[in-house]
């Protein structure tokens, strides 16, 4: 996918991306959504977790979700990223809606090397990755020695803790 606003300029760098869906074919809406950030230019996906279906969190008069997660090389900024994301979504069909509600694609930049940002519209680390089963497996299951840069603790240590019997969560068929 080539846009102006996703225009690749800088070093490459490793970044994680959660993603969901829980409308139509799920599983089918993450492999698109991958399929096209892995044909932007100056993004390469790496590693994929397995899929897991997942009760929905905050807003749960809703379907199960399927998750999963995403490592990338990419030498796109975290601006830029997240303006390839938010239209590889619009490509997918998402359109707004309640917020924590239904979506044909919900695609989060979990981590971005390293880095803590706080910018309009993205904060990274993720806000609530290190407290939702339904982000901190897919991310074990590609590397659970990857360190929360705030927390300074391994993506396997937050999901050792995160004991929240609301979370279940379970490997798509």
């Amino acid at each position: 996918m080539t846009n102006t606003r996703c225009t690749a300029s800088g070093r490459w760098v490793t970044a994680y991306l959660g993603l969901g869906s829980n409308m139509g074919d799920a599983a089918g809406n993450c492999r698109k959504g991958l399929s096209l950030l892995d044909a932007t230019d100056g993004v390469s996906v790496t590693a994929v977790s397995p899929f897991y279906n997942s009760a929905p969190v905050d807003y749960t008069d809703q379907d199960w979700f399927v998750n999963g997660a995403a490592e990338i090389e990419t030498s796109l900024s975290p601006l830029a990223l997240l303006d390839c994301v938010k239209l590889i979504e619009w490509a997918v069909g998402r359109r707004p809606g309640i917020r924590f509600g239904p979506r044909i694609l919900d695609m989060d930049i979990l981590l971005y090397d390293h880095r803590v940002i706080v910018a309009s519209g993205l904060a990274v680390p993720h806000p609530r990755m290190a407290k939702r089963m339904f982000v901190l497996k897919p991310l074990c299951d590609i590397n659970p020695d990857i360190v929360h840069p705030v927390l300074g603790v391994t993506m396997g240590s937050l999901l050792r803790s995160c004991n929240d019997p609301e979370q279940r969560i379970k490997p798509v068929d």
